[in-house]
C-alpha cells in the first residue's frame, strides 16, 4: 500500500479547465470520495491519476513513485502505474469464465501458475466468488459481474484502487446490498482507495473524507459528518443530503456564536445562533435540514422550546412509507418537511431551532 498525492493538477480540453488546480493528500490505506455532479472534475481527476489522460499541470505520486510531473515533463504510462481501475462497466471477457477473467492481468505479468491459482482462489474469496469460478458473465447478476471486476483488478495487488461509480449499473436494492458488502471489504482490505461517485448516500457510508467538487475545484474536504453538518458553502449544503434555504434579513448582528435576529420577506423573525458573524442590515441566507424542522404543537407561538414557530403555506404533500414528505411556502421560499404527522388544512405552524440552522453571507443566489 501507498499514499496518494496530487499537487496543483489541472486538466483542460479545449477552452474548458475540468481540473482547475487540484491539491489533495490520500493517506495509506484511507478511502476518499471524490463526489459532485457531472463534469465537476471527479472523473477526470481519476482518470489523471490512473494515467488515461495526461494532465497539462500539477504533480502526481504514489509512495515514492511519481507518476507525473508536468515541470520535470515526466508521465508513466498507465501499465507502469501500480493503479487497480474499476469502472462502471464491469468490462468481462465474455468469452471467458469468472477464473480465467480474474486470472487475465497475472497471465500479462507472467506470474508462474501455482502462485497465479493461489491468487485467484484467494481473491475470489474475498470477493465471495469462489462458487462461481466455472461460470460465464452472462450467467451471474450484475452486482457478481461487479464482484469479479473488483476480484481482477485486486488479484496483482496494486498500489492504489480506484473506482470510478462502480456500483451506478445496479438497481437500487441491489446497490445498496452492494454498497455494504463494499464497505465491509474496505474495512478488512484497508487498501489506499479513491472513489468517483455522485451518489451523497455511497459517500457518507462509505468513505474516511469526502472530496466535494464543484467546477474543476474542491469546494470542500472532511469527513462525512463534518461535510454534512458544517458545510463550507450553499453549493455543498446543497448537493450534500436536503437543504432548506431561506433568504433573510439581519436585523440584530451578532459575533461567531452569538444570536442574531433575522426577517423574513413576509416580515416575520426568527432568532438564530450564528455559526458565523452576523453584520446587522445585511443580506443573509438560512440553511436548515428537513430533519431538524417539525410542525408546532397546537396553538404554539412566537418563541418556544429554543426556537421559533412561524406561519407556512402547505404547497404539496406525499406519502413515502413511514413519512409524510411535505413542500411548504415559508415567505416565497421553498421548504421540504420530512414529517410522521400528516399534514392536515392549507397553512402550517413550523418550528425552527435557534441553533443547528447555517447562515451564508448573501441572499436568494448564494444557495442557487
Amino acid at each position: 500500500m501507498a499514499d496518494l498525492l496530487i499537487e496543483g493538477l489541472t486538466k483542460r480540453f479545449g477552452g474548458v479547465t475540468a481540473v482547475d488546480n487540484v491539491s489533495l493528500h490520500v493517506a495509506d490505506g484511507e478511502f476518499v470520495t471524490l463526489l459532485g455532479p457531472s463534469g465537476c472534475g471527479k472523473s477526470t481527476t481519476l482518470a489523471a491519476v490512473a494515467g488515461l489522460d495526461r494532465a497539462d499541470g500539477g504533480r502526481i505520486q504514489v509512495g515514492d513513485t511519481v507518476y507525473f510531473d508536468a515541470a520535470r515533463g515526466l508521465y508513466r504510462p498507465p501499465e507502469a502505474r501500480s493503479c487497480g481501475l474499476v469502472f462502471q462497466s464491469y468490462a468481462l471477457w465474455p468469452h471467458m469464465t469468472v477464473a480465467d477473467n480474474v486470472a487475465f492481468p497475472l497471465t500479462l505479468r507472467k506470474v508462474p501458475g501455482p502462485e497465479r491459482k493461489r491468487r485467484i482462489e484467494e481473491v475470489l474469496a474475498l470477493v465471495e466468488m469462489e462458487r462461481y469460478a466455472a461460470r460465464y458473465p452472462h450467467e451471474l447478476s450484475g452486482g457478481q459481474q461487479q464482484r469479479v471486476a473488483l476480484a481482477r483488478t485486486l488479484v496483482y495487488h496494486p498500489a492504489i484502487l480506484l473506482l470510478d461509480e462502480p456500483l451506478s449499473n445496479l438497481d437500487a436494492k441491489l446497490r445498496d446490498r452492494a454498497r455494504a458488502w463494499l464497505g465491509e471489504l474496505r474495512t478488512r482490505l484497508r487498501l489506499t482507495t479513491i472513489y468517483v461517485t455522485h451518489d451523497q448516500i455511497e459517500a457518507l457510508a462509505l468513505s474516511d473524507r469526502i472530496v466535494v467538487m464543484n467546477g474543476g475545484r474542491i469546494a470542500q474536504v472532511g469527513a462525512p459528518q463534518e461535510i454534512y453538518d458544517h458545510p463550507a458553502d450553499p453549493f455543498v449544503a446543497d448537493f450534500i443530503g436536503t437543504t432548506n434555504f431561506l433568504p433573510a434579513r439581519v436585523l440584530t448582528g451578532a459575533p461567531e456564536g452569538g444570536k442574531a435576529v433575522l426577517e423574513l420577506a413576509d416580515g416575520q423573525r426568527l432568532e438564530v445562533r450564528a455559526e458565523r458573524p452576523a453584520t446587522a442590515g445585511s443580506r443573509v441566507t438560512l440553511a436548515y435540514r428537513p430533519e431538524q424542522m417539525r410542525i408546532a404543537a397546537e396553538g404554539a407561538t412566537g418563541a418556544t422550546d429554543g426556537g421559533a414557530v412561524l406561519r407556512t403555506r402547505i404547497t404539496s404533500r406525499a406519502y413515502v412509507g413511514g413519512l409524510w414528505q411535505v413542500g411548504l411556502d415559508l415567505a416565497g421560499a421553498p421548504l421540504r418537511l420530512e414529517t410522521r404527522q400528516p399534514p392536515r388544512g392549507e397553512e402550517l405552524h413550523l418550528w425552527l431551532p435557534q441553533a443547528g440552522g447555517i447562515l451564508f453571507r448573501g441572499g436568494a443566489d448564494a444557495a442557487a
